[in-house]
């Protein structure tokens, strides 16, 4: 069983993707770190370095990789832009779209310097112009989709685990 949480940066894939992976028993693979290892450093810095058509490059290996194993794997935010990984994850196992408002991001990221995306002078803004260019590509891409909204880790894990329930994907768990 393959499982890939999807979503914009600050919506929980890395976070509720670890819990959700413990709760399975299922290996746990987070895009970012794979491809910080493959590249050797930060994303931000290859980005910077050599662009984001590279970084695509890379991470679309990265996600075909990951994407051949059963567990639960956390993509990175903009995985969805190209089509090739739309088919892969949407073909490969079941997708998750953990959805949120920008506002609600902005609220949970404004001390994030870690972003490459969200180094821009207005944040919120930036939120909105990828919330409106990846909602449909997320939408397109997810068999499931998840409003984060504000619950705990431990309620959107149990959300998600019900959704596979209900769908046939896991057993249902006593």
């Amino acid at each position: 069983m393959f499982i890939s949480l999807i979503g914009l940066p600050g919506s929980g894939k890395s976070t509720v993707g670890r819990q959700l992976a413990r709760r399975l028993q299922l290996p746990y693979a987070d895009a970012d770190q794979v491809l910080e290892r493959r590249i050797g450093c930060p994303i931000r810095e290859f980005f910077e370095r050599e662009g984001e058509e590279a970084f695509r490059d890379v991470e679309e290996q990265v996600l075909d990789e990951l994407t051949r194993e059963p567990g639960v794997l956390s993509t990175g935010g903009g995985a969805v832009l190209r089509a090739t990984n739309r088919q892969r994850l949407h073909e490969r196992g079941k997708v998750v779209y953990l959805k949120s408002t920008p506002e609600e991001l902005m609220r949970r990221l404004r001390h994030d310097t870690q972003r490459p995306l969200l180094q821009v002078s207005d944040p919120l803004q930036r939120l909105r112009e990828l919330h409106t260019t990846r909602d449909p590509l997320y939408r397109e891409t997810a068999h499931f989709v998840i409003d984060i909204g504000r619950p705990s880790v431990a309620t959107l894990v149990n959300m998600i685990v019900m959704q596979l329930e209900l769908a046939g994907v896991v057993p249902q768990q006593d």
